[in-house]
């Protein structure tokens, strides 16, 4: 298991020390949302603030587009040496063309799903995506509690990929603590993104060991 936690859920008062401090606790990447006050209600933080944090760490970006027009960002993020970039099917008419607009790049290309959103927008696509993401909780808001229907849309999702023959990693965010955590994997994720499970606490390394199920 892989355990991405989320930026969002720190201080961002001093960032480059909570980067350095889950880094030196053993994450996998760092999960970073970007919100455009339209797709979602809330805004975080863009380009600029991403590329000021690839000098504070040796992580790979894992950078979630909570946005409308998320090819705007990816000229941004490729100079950032973004290593994930996710994007909602929701938000793009195009979404073929958007996956190799990120591929193109270097990037690893993934399609995020809401709880709501059907597995089947992305039936067509699945074979050349790099990562899926699923929501399970609604995005736009920390701190919300895990949706229990997300756990058998991984697995019939796993199941999916499965048939495919192929290895196409599951990332799962929202809601995510140790609790739940085996259940996910078992349910087929691999990628855990987790914000005040992990950022919340004092022993940072505990925390995403504790998740590392």
């Amino acid at each position: 298991m892989k355990i991405a936690p989320s930026l969002l859920a720190s201080d961002f008062s001093k960032l480059a020390s909570e980067l350095k401090d889950i880094e030196q606790g053993g994450a996998d990447y760092i999960h970073l949302d970007v919100m455009d006050g339209h797709f979602v209600p809330n805004l975080s933080f863009g380009v600029p603030v991403i590329s000021s944090l690839r000098k504070c760490t040796s992580l790979p970006f894992d950078v979630h587009l909570m946005t409308y027009h998320p090819e705007a960002y990816l000229d941004g993020l490729e100079a950032c040496h973004t290593h994930m970039v996710s994007f909602h099917v929701e938000a793009v008419p195009h979404v073929d063309r958007m996956i190799h607009n990120i591929q193109d790049r270097g990037m690893k290309a993934g399609i995020a799903l809401n709880p709501g959103t059907s597995l089947s927008t992305i039936e067509e696509i699945l074979p050349i995506i790099d990562f899926v993401l699923i929501m399970s909780v609604n995005p736009g808001f920390g701190g919300q509690k895990f949706i229990p229907y997300s756990l058998d849309k991984i697995a019939r999702l796993s199941a999916s990929i499965r048939k495919l023959g192929k290895d196409i990693p599951i990332e799962v965010d929202g809601g995510v603590n140790k609790d739940n955590a085996p259940l996910l994997k078992k349910a087929g994720a691999s990628i855990l993104v987790a914000g005040s499970s992990v950022f919340g606490k004092e022993d940072r390394a505990a925390a995403i060991k504790a998740l590392r199920v």
